[in-house]
């Protein structure tokens, strides 16, 4: 993990294998910065949430079964804005490119997949994709102040 505090804003970086039982180290390392800027637990859980969504759909479809990959998460607050961006070297993938899920239809006449990108977009303010130098980039951000 590397932290950074420069002129009030605070970045944190953590890199997590392609292992779903990485996530606990994911979740403490949320708990951890959410605390250092004091964000209210409500915003925290909805942040929590969206984060571990986006990294746990990293590592379980961005490399093939069997190959060893990592997950890069950057966290920065900056008083006003949490932008979390994911990266990886995994196959491209545009999340924001699905288009919106019914959810007025039940589980049964649904699609399967698309929930996670409804819910990235229910919780975050932004979420952005960008694939440079064989990186897919998803930038997450969330306004701390209206």
């Amino acid at each position: 993990m590397r932290n950074h505090v420069f002129n009030g804003i605070l970045s944190e970086t953590l890199t997590l294998k392609n292992d779903v039982h990485e996530v606990t180290k994911l979740s403490s390392f949320e708990k951890a910065l959410f605390e250092k800027i004091g964000l209210e637990d409500a915003l925290a859980s909805k942040m929590r949430l969206a984060v571990e969504e986006a990294v746990v759909n990293v590592m379980e479809y961005a490399y093939p079964i069997g190959e060893e990959g990592e997950i890069e998460v950057c966290m920065t607050a900056d008083g006003e804005c949490l932008t979390v961006v994911v990266t990886d070297a995994g196959t491209p993938f545009d999340p924001t490119l699905k288009e919106g899920v019914d959810i007025s239809l039940s589980a049964e006449e649904r699609q399967i997949g698309g929930l996670g990108i409804h819910l990235l977009r229910a919780l975050m303010d932004d979420v952005h994709y960008e694939y440079l130098n064989g990186r897919n980039t998803l930038t997450l951000t969330k306004r701390l102040k209206d």
